[in-house]
């Protein structure tokens, strides 16, 4: 697995989903999370954003996960 340097969540109002940006260096990588409530707790976007990144075959530490809301 690769290991990413960091990711962020944030709220995408118009696909009224939860986006997943993988930073590994100067790549960036924008996936779509499993559905998600929009009002979810930051623990459980956290680990579903180190899900996210593992199915796409990245590890990302979930204390460099940043959440925008």
């Amino acid at each position: 697995m690769i290991r990413a340097d960091g990711a962020e969540v944030s709220w995408d109002a118009q696909k009224k989903q939860w986006l997943v940006r993988i930073r590994r260096g100067e790549e960036v990588i924008r996936r779509p999370m499993p559905k998600t409530s929009s009002d979810a707790a930051d623990d459980v976007l956290r680990s579903k954003a180190v899900e996210t990144a593992s199915d796409d075959g990245y590890a990302v530490d979930p204390s460099v996960v940043t959440i925008r809301r």
